[in-house]
């Protein structure tokens, strides 16, 4: 507060407590003067800057106090809604919850084209904040150019439709409203138990209009992660669950990242002789040539992390929401106990034996409270023999030429990621892969080797297709020393792409490897394995009666938005361009045809999907046959 002088009296002023803001403005600057404490101890910026594609609903308002505070709250140009929504997140899953970025569209197809990345954030507990424009407070201009008009409720607007798929909505229908509502936002998405995205709908005229805000306001507290402690009842049951065991094995899921507890996961893994797997969010938490690592869990995951889950008397499940890629349809683990151990009480209460706690806080202790107890060390040696065997496996399915068979064949996605996975003269490289739906999520679980925690960025919660480029592009603004490379298959790219021109035109490098199995060749496979007729997926299979088979240049094509692009013609060629894109300064796009019959053999769980009860393929009374053996073992 500062007290100035009256010209008449030379007596000064009461201090001034407010200032004159529109509730836009006030926005932007609250967001700007947000400031977090990480787990290092380092003091940052919250919101790192908003990703902004303006139009009537947002523009004259938002953008006009956006303009005013560049410097400080940076806006970034993005081409697509929906992608800038998969950046944002992609910042903050890079960042471990620690830091966030905004998004704001106009009204009608703008706000709506979020409500997909709105959900994928959900479903993946990562922050994100979500300022989409509104139609007028008012009403007196309605119905207004892109309006929904409901004809049974007078207040409901398009923005209504991110409702299901957010932690908190709110619309601001009088600027004093955000003293409030902005506070109760952000502190949702700062809460590790509430954490996911989060929505404030702004009507267009409430942006314009001015309030006298405290000017306390605009100078909020620190923010902080809280560590949740376990509850004591909780904790006794858990160490006495541990301490019964002799073959207990870890699942490791993304709260071990985000909690920064890659260290106590090592180090209660070594000290207790128990082995480790991990899902898609987790992977990372240990380095891949740890000798207590068995690699992937679940349907995507190694035949090592199988064979010893299945002899297991005790799962300890950390920070996963435990979804049925994990679990095999709830039948993995249906032979045995399962501690959870989560921040969110949901998330633990799905076991048998919930420890509702921050994932380092409760290692530390539970490490503690173990005394002299170990694994059986015959469950160790075993444990590790398994891992040693999987790694050497790796070796060879990433390392094999397809073209030095006869015949040769195209490759498939494991001798793909064995090349760009290996183009790095580096023995712990700094590579951050990016990837997100169909086959390949699958593969580079399997097969890629992360050194570092956070090195592996695959989204797999929600399985978007599309999410890779533009999520890469997240990635890189988190992480603009590391190199970013997004793998992602022919069909993903088509569609969402258009986030290769806003890498080159911010000057964010990504080398994107695309690979071409001419369609849908995840769900061909899945529609063959489960008995049914080649249909729809793959691009020959789906040429009209006066249409033509269709051959697409996505080299070119990247071309035409400013990468440089190389379609090379196998692995070896791979290899070259992988190398020559590492020296290179812009984003690069490498393209490979590849082929989807061949895959690395699924030898673990099972995976329920629905099959037919009817059909005349005997193929898909077959595959229901399966289905129903499967569902024999499931848990109830």
């Amino acid at each position: 507060m500062v007290a100035t002088m009256s010209k008449q009296t030379d007596k000064p002023l009461a201090p001034q407590t407010t200032v004159r803001l529109t509730m836009a403005q006030a926005l932007v600057r609250y967001l700007a003067a947000l400031r977090m404490q990480q787990a290092d101890g380092q003091v940052v910026p919250y919101c790192a800057g908003v990703w902004a594609i303006f139009g009537h609903g947002n523009v004259v308002g938002l953008g006009e106090a956006l303009q005013a505070r560049k410097e400080e709250l940076p806006t970034y140009r993005a081409h697509n809604e929906q992608a800038m929504a998969h950046s944002a997140i992609a910042y903050a899953k890079a960042n471990f919850r620690q830091r966030i970025m905004a998004v704001t569209t106009s009204i009608g197809p703008g706000a709506t084209n979020l409500v997909t990345a709105a959900a994928l954030a959900h479903v993946n507990r990562l922050p994100l904040l979500l300022l989409p424009g509104d139609t007028f407070a008012s009403r007196a201009p309605d119905p207004v150019l892109q309006q929904v008009e409901s004809f049974s409720y007078g207040d409901m607007t398009a923005n209504d439709t991110l409702r299901p798929v957010v932690r908190y909505f709110d619309r601001i229908m009088r600027p004093e409203q955000l003293l409030t509502a902005l506070p109760r936002a952000i502190q949702t998405m700062v809460d590790p138990a509430t954490c996911g995205p989060v929505c404030l709908a702004l009507p267009q005229d409430v942006q314009a209009q001015a309030f006298d805000f405290p000017l306390s306001f605009f100078s909020p507290a620190l923010l902080y992660v809280p560590r949740p402690q376990p509850d004591a009842q909780q904790f006794a049951h858990a160490l006495a669950a541990l301490k019964a065991a002799e073959r207990p094995v870890i699942v490791a899921g993304g709260g071990v990242l985000y909690a920064q507890a890659a260290d106590a996961l090592r180090e209660f893994s070594k000290r207790l002789g128990i082995p480790v797997t991990e899902t898609q969010a987790g992977k990372s938490a240990m380095a891949w040539d740890d000798a207590m690592n068995l690699g992937a869990v679940g349907v995507t995951g190694s035949p090592a992390s199988y064979e010893v889950v299945q002899e297991a008397d005790l799962v300890i499940a950390i920070g996963t929401r435990l979804q049925d890629f994990n679990t095999g349809s709830n039948t993995l683990f249906a032979h045995c106990p399962v501690l959870g151990i989560n921040v969110q009480g949901v998330d633990a209460g799905k076991t048998t034996l919930p420890l509702v706690a921050d994932a380092r806080v409760a290692l530390e202790q539970l490490l503690a409270g173990c005394g002299n107890w170990v694994a059986t060390p015959e469950w160790t040696a075993k444990a590790r023999q398994a891992a040693d065997q999987w790694r050497d496996q790796v070796t060879a399915l990433t390392c094999a030429d397809p073209g030095t068979t006869q015949p040769p064949t195209l490759p498939y996605d494991a001798e793909v990621i064995g090349r760009v996975r290996d183009s790095t003269a580096h023995s712990t490289s700094q590579d951050i892969v990016v990837c997100a739906g169909g086959t390949l999520p699958a593969e580079v679980h399997k097969h890629w080797r992360s050194s570092v925690a956070g090195s592996y960025h695959v989204e797999y919660g929600y399985s978007c297709m599309g999410y890779e480029i533009a999520g890469g592009l997240g990635v890189k603004l988190a992480k603009p020393d590391r190199e970013v490379i997004v793998m992602v298959g022919d069909g993903s790219y088509m569609m969402m792409n258009s986030e290769i021109a806003s890498s080159v035109m911010l000057g964010l490098k990504l080398i994107i490897v695309v690979q071409d199995n001419r369609g849908f060749g995840c769900i061909s496979r899945l529609q063959a394995g489960t008995g049914g007729a080649a249909f729809n997926n793959l691009l020959p299979d789906c040429v009209a009666l006066n249409g033509e088979d269709v051959h697409i240049d996505f080299a070119a094509h990247a071309r035409s938005m400013g990468a440089t692009s190389v379609h090379v013609k196998d692995v070896n060629e791979l290899s070259a361009a992988m190398m020559a894109a590492r020296s290179a300064s812009r984003t690069q796009v490498i393209v490979i045809d590849t082929t989807h019959t061949r895959f690395t053999e699924d030898v673990g769980p099972w995976w329920e999907v629905g099959v037919p009860e009817v059909s005349d393929r005997p193929g898909v009374l077959a595959a229901r046959q399966k289905m129903l053996a499967g569902k024999a073992r499931q848990k109830r």
